[in-house]
């Protein structure tokens, strides 16, 4: 790997190929074509490869815009550990969203997927080999994970991610194509978004200072309704989940799921390094704090009791995807584990 940067490179950390590159691989398939995809998965034998008659869970975790599986992998064990016995029969999954610049560094097969640096986190089409969304990706792990001949006793999914990976995990839950194949099974599905950087908003009502909300002036920021950030301008995707719906309808099934939203109590600097500072993310709030904050309650004066999801702070916790996700709110989120005593 040729990935070695002088002492004084100034580009962002996150613009330089990733040093480990995920052993197993998925394959994806769409319309659009094809492509492969690497992920750190728990099972030994390779998670695609044999029956898994013990797994009562699946936990899918997404990394953050370093594209960092193999941290993250190693964070989910860590939470798994800590959790105990409840976590015992549960499977880890990390997919690996690649950069372009990865697969020349690495010289990884033509069929990789790769996106631009970030471009991942909205469920963008893949640069290449074909234009595949990330959420295509999720889609293609249900759809495996959906198979009873291989994972009978499965009865809950988690898809969760921290930052970046909660950009990711927040957009899929509202427009995931691929929750419906476990609705037949009984199995159920949990997102758990942990301090993201930005949400999607179903309207142009953007939190003021005191805590109202009003329609935002598109002057002060072209394109603040625009996706990621809004409905306008979707990515195929998205616009796959609006065809014969509407905005209300896409809003309402995500009001319905069950969705849990971790936030970080000391997670509020606006010079964070790695927060988005965009005119339409600073629209939101001005920290990951007061964003996932102003957007609970949203989510609350739209939808009332109607509504599916639950708000947890963890004290004293800052941008710390490990501290969120081994608090007794992270592991109760991806685990339904207990307290801790």
């Amino acid at each position: 790997m040729t990935g070695i940067f002088h002492r004084d490179d100034e580009r962002a950390p996150n613009e330089r190929p990733v040093p480990v590159v995920a052993p197993q691989r998925i394959a994806v398939e769409t319309a659009a074509g094809s492509g492969t995809v690497p992920l750190f998965a728990s099972s030994e034998q390779g998670v695609w490869d044999a029956l898994q008659p013990d797994v009562r869970r699946a936990v899918i975790l997404m990394h953050g815009r370093l594209r960092n599986a193999d941290a993250y992998f190693r964070l989910a064990e860590q939470a798994r550990a800590a959790a105990g016995d409840d976590a015992r029969d549960t499977l880890l999954i990390v997919p690996q969203f690649l950069a372009t610049a990865d697969v020349d560094a690495h010289r990884l097969d033509a069929t990789t997927l790769h996106w631009d640096w970030t471009g991942w986190m909205g469920g963008d089409p893949a640069l290449g080999p074909a234009p595949i969304s990330s959420f295509d990706v999720l889609d293609a792990i249900l759809r495996r994970l959906a198979q009873r001949d291989r994972f009978p006793a499965l009865s809950t999914v988690v898809i969760a991610g921290h930052s970046g990976g909660g950009q990711v995990a927040q957009r899929y839950a509202v427009v995931t194509h691929g929750e419906t194949q476990f609705t037949a099974h009984g199995i159920a599905v949990r997102y758990v978004i942990a301090n993201p950087s930005s949400y999607v908003y179903f309207d142009a009502l953007r939190p003021t200072a005191d805590g109202a909300f009003i329609t935002f002036d598109e002057a002060r920021c072209p394109g603040f309704d625009d996706w990621k950030y809004g409905l306008n301008r979707l990515p195929a995707y998205a616009l796959d989940a609006m065809r014969g719906g509407s905005a209300y309808a896409l809003e309402a099934a995500y009001a319905r799921r069950d969705v849990v939203l971790l936030l970080g109590g000391d997670d509020c600097d606006p010079a964070h390094p790695a927060l988005d500072t965009s005119c339409a993310a600073r629209a939101q709030g001005a920290h990951r704090l007061e964003r996932g904050r102003a957007y609970a309650r949203y989510m609350r004066m739209r939808h009332g009791d109607n509504l599916n999801h639950r708000v947890f702070e963890v004290a004293g916790m800052g941008h710390d995807g490990a501290g969120i996700f081994t608090s007794n709110a992270g592991l109760a989120a991806l685990f339904d584990a207990p307290p801790a005593r």
